[in-house]
C-alpha cells in the first residue's frame, strides 16, 4: 500500500514538474511585442468623444472600446518635458527640461542617459520616429542621435502645417540626417511615411518601436473644408470648429495606421499606446509668429471637467486621455490606477523581461494594467515652468513660486474625491499638509540645479 502511494506521488510530481517546464518554455518562447506609441499634441481630456466630446473620434474611440482606458494617466504641463519623461523614464526636471525647448536653444537629451529606444535596440528592436521631436532643434541632436534608426518629421514644437517651418521661419522638416522640403499637410505626410516604413522599409526580422508624434491639434490650425464640414451645424465658434477639424484629421490618420497593422497582420502582436503630450490650450493670440499669417484662436481645446489649461499643474494640464490596446492580451476596461508617462519605459522593458537602465524612476505598471484591482502606490512628481506638484494618493499638492521672491503659495487637493480641484484643503489638516510639503521638497531637491525657474 505504501509503495503504491509513493509511486502515485512520484507520478504526480512528474506531471506537475512537466507542466511547469512546459509553461516556462511556452512563456520563454512568446515573441516580444512590437510597440507603437501614438502622441497627440495638446489634445484635452474632453477632445475625444469617448470622454464625451462633441468632436467625433471614432478610431481613438475604437482603441478605447477594445483596450484599456488609463483614467488617471499623468504627463507634464507642456510638450518637451513629456517627451523627455517618455524616453528616459524619469521626471524631465532631472535633466533641466521644465518647459518647451524653443528658439535657438541647444538644449537636448544628455549622452549619459540611456533612452528607451537605445535600450530596446540591444534586444533586436528597430526604432523609428515620425512627426514631432522637440528635444533638440538641430539635426545633429535629432532622434537618430538617441537610439532611433529612422526618423522623419519636424524638429521644433510648433510648425506651419504646410510650409513645415517654425514660428520664426526656421527650417524644421527633415528625414534622418538631411533637412528637406516637401509639399503636403503635416498630418498626411507623417502618416504616409509611417505606413511606408511599416510596410516596405523596416527590417522584418526585428521587432519595432515606433513613436508616431503628430502636430495635431496644436495650432496653427490649417485644415481643409472636408474636415470642418461635419461641424458646421454643431459647433458655432469658428476657432473651435477648426480645432475639431484638426482632431478629426488626426483621428482619420490613426485609423489609417491601425488599418495598415490589420492588413499586414502586425496587429496580432503590437502594443498600441495612445496619449496626449499635455492637456489642451485655452486659446492662441499670436502677434509676431508666422508674420501674422495665422490666428487668432479664441477657443481651442476642452479639458472639462478638469481644471485649467496647458502649462499649469492642475488636472486639466497634466491628466490626459490615454489608451492601451494589444489584441487578445488585455481585458477591456477603464483602469482607475494612477500612472505616469515616466512609467512607460520601465513597463515596456519589464514586459519583454529586460533590464531597466540605472536612473529610471518610473515603475513597472504592467501588473496594474493586467489586473486593475492591484493598486498603484508610487508618488508622481511633475515640475513645470510655473508650478510643481506631487501626487501621493489621494492627495495632490501644488506649489506656485513667484518671480519677486515672495513665499510660494501651496494648494492641497484630495483629487480622488475632488477631481475638479475645487476645494483647497491646505489649511484643513496641518499634518497631511506638512507631510506633502516635505515629499514635494524631497523631489524638488533631486532636480537639475541649473534649471531656469523664471516664470514664463
Amino acid at each position: 500500500m505504501l509503495k503504491s502511494i509513493n509511486f502515485a506521488t512520484f507520478l504526480l510530481f512528474l506531471s506537475i514538474f512537466g507542466c511547469n517546464n512546459k509553461a516556462e518554455k511556452e512563456q520563454a518562447e512568446k515573441p516580444n511585442p512590437n510597440i507603437l506609441v501614438i502622441i497627440a499634441d495638446d489634445a484635452g481630456w474632453n477632445d475625444v468623444s469617448y470622454n464625451g466630446s462633441e468632436i467625433k473620434t471614432p478610431n481613438i474611440d475604437w482603441l478605447a472600446k477594445n483596450g484599456v482606458q488609463l483614467n488617471r494617466f499623468y504627463v507634464n504641463p507642456t510638450c518637451s518635458p513629456s517627451r523627455v519623461s517618455l524616453l528616459t523614464g524619469m521626471p524631465s526636471s532631472r535633466i533641466g527640461v521644465v518647459a518647451p525647448i524653443s528658439g535657438k536653444s541647444t538644449k537636448t537629451l544628455p549622452d549619459s542617459i540611456t533612452t528607451l529606444p537605445q535600450a530596446l535596440k540591444k534586444y533586436n528592436y528597430q526604432n523609428a520616429l515620425f512627426g514631432k521631436w522637440h528635444l533638440g532643434l538641430d539635426i545633429s541632436n535629432g532622434p537618430n542621435a538617441f537610439g532611433f534608426d529612422y526618423s522623419y518629421g519636424f524638429l521644433h514644437g510648433q510648425i506651419d502645417q504646410y510650409t513645415h517651418r517654425y514660428k520664426n521661419g526656421d527650417s524644421s522638416w527633415y528625414r534622418n540626417d538631411k533637412m528637406i522640403e516637401e509639399e503636403g499637410h503635416t498630418t498626411d505626410l507623417v502618416t504616409k511615411e509611417a505606413i511606408e516604413w511599416l510596410t516596405t522599409k523596416r527590417d522584418t526580422s526585428k521587432n519595432f518601436y515606433v513613436q508616431l508624434a503628430y502636430s495635431a491639434p496644436h495650432f496653427p490650425l490649417q485644415e481643409e473644408d472636408k474636415w470642418k464640414e461635419p461641424y458646421l451645424r454643431t459647433i458655432e465658434d469658428d476657432s473651435r470648429r477648426d480645432y475639431a477639424a484638426a482632431m478629426a484629421h488626426l483621428d482619420f490618420a490613426i485609423g489609417e495606421i491601425m488599418e495598415t497593422l490589420k492588413r499586414t497582420g502586425l496587429d496580432e502582436n503590437t502594443l498600441v499606446i495612445f496619449m496626449s503630450d499635455n492637456g489642451a490650450m485655452e486659446n492662441w493670440f499670436p502677434t509676431y509668429q508666422y508674420n501674422g499669417a495665422h490666428g487668432p484662436n479664441p477657443v481651442l481645446g476642452n479639458n472639462e471637467p478638469l481644471r485649467d489649461w496647458k502649462s499649469s499643474n492642475y488636472e486639466g494640464a497634466i491628466r490626459v486621455p490615454a489608451v492601451l490596446y494589444w489584441k487578445n492580451h488585455l481585458k477591456t476596461e477603464v483602469n482607475p490606477n494612477f500612472m505616469s508617462v515616466s512609467d512607460i519605459m520601465p513597463t515596456i522593458l519589464s514586459l519583454i523581461k529586460k533590464d531597466i537602465p540605472k536612473g529610471v524612476e518610473g515603475v513597472n505598471i504592467w501588473p496594474n494594467i493586467e489586473n486593475s484591482k492591484i493598486k498603484t502606490s508610487h508618488d508622481i512628481y511633475v515640475r513645470g515652468h510655473k508650478q510643481e506638484c506631487l501626487i501621493h494618493q489621494p492627495y495632490k499638492i501644488i506649489r506656485t513660486r513667484h518671480k519677486d521672491g515672495s513665499p510660494p503659495d501651496f494648494q492641497l487637493y484630495d483629487i480622488v474625491n475632488d477631481p475638479k480641484e475645487k476645494r483647497n484643503i491646505i489649511d484643513k489638516d496641518t499634518l497631511i499638509a506638512n507631510k506633502m510639503k516635505v515629499l514635494l521638497q524631497n523631489q524638488f531637491a533631486k532636480d537639475d540645479k541649473t534649471v531656469n525657474v523664471e516664470l514664463k
